[in-house]
């Protein structure tokens, strides 16, 4: 859980992988655009500040968050990728929608990553309100999809190891 001191933008580039090599996936909802944007703006630029070339980086968007499941299955069957990124931002409402998609996305990411060999990354923001969303999307607490850049790079090292 992030703090009020704590900025999920930080990383040392020291400690990251190779990167240059992998092929990363990003799925972004449009759903929550102003925040989806910010989040996948972080995730490309720690992409490339990580040496990773822009064609190495397959973008594709999908309506909401709900859809992002499909989305990420539907690039890992189809375009050769070592991790995929999906982001989103599902933001508490007056009714039990909320719940109802964030636990169905939780479950269909964690469902691809054990049954796919291409990790997932969750990068689904779960906020209260739309300041905590901006808090975490380049806002004070960083940028969430810097955070799941560097995850993804460990990541595609690791299932390159394997």
């Amino acid at each position: 859980m992030a703090t009020e001191n704590k900025n999920l933008s930080a990383y040392d580039k020291n400690t990251i992988p190779n990167a240059k090599d992998f092929r990363f996936g990003i799925v972004v909802s449009e759903w929550n655009e102003n925040i989806t944007t910010g989040l996948y703006n972080g995730a490309v630029e720690a992409l490339i500040d990580n040496e990773v070339p822009q064609e190495n980086i397959v973008t594709w968007n999908v309506p909401g968050s709900f859809e992002l499941i499909y989305g990420a299955k539907k690039m890992i069957e189809t375009q050769n990728v070592d991790t995929v990124i999906v982001i989103g931002s599902v933001i508490q409402g007056e009714t039990k929608h909320f719940d109802f998609v964030c636990e169905a996305v939780s479950q269909g990411i964690k469902d691809l990553n054990v049954q796919t060999d291409v990790p997932v990354i969750f990068c689904v923001l779960t906020d209260n309100n739309m300041q905590q969303a901006i808090d975490r999307s380049g806002g004070k607490h960083g940028n969430k999809g810097t955070e799941a850049a560097i995850v993804a790079i460990r990541m595609a090292d690791l299932r390159s190891k394997a």
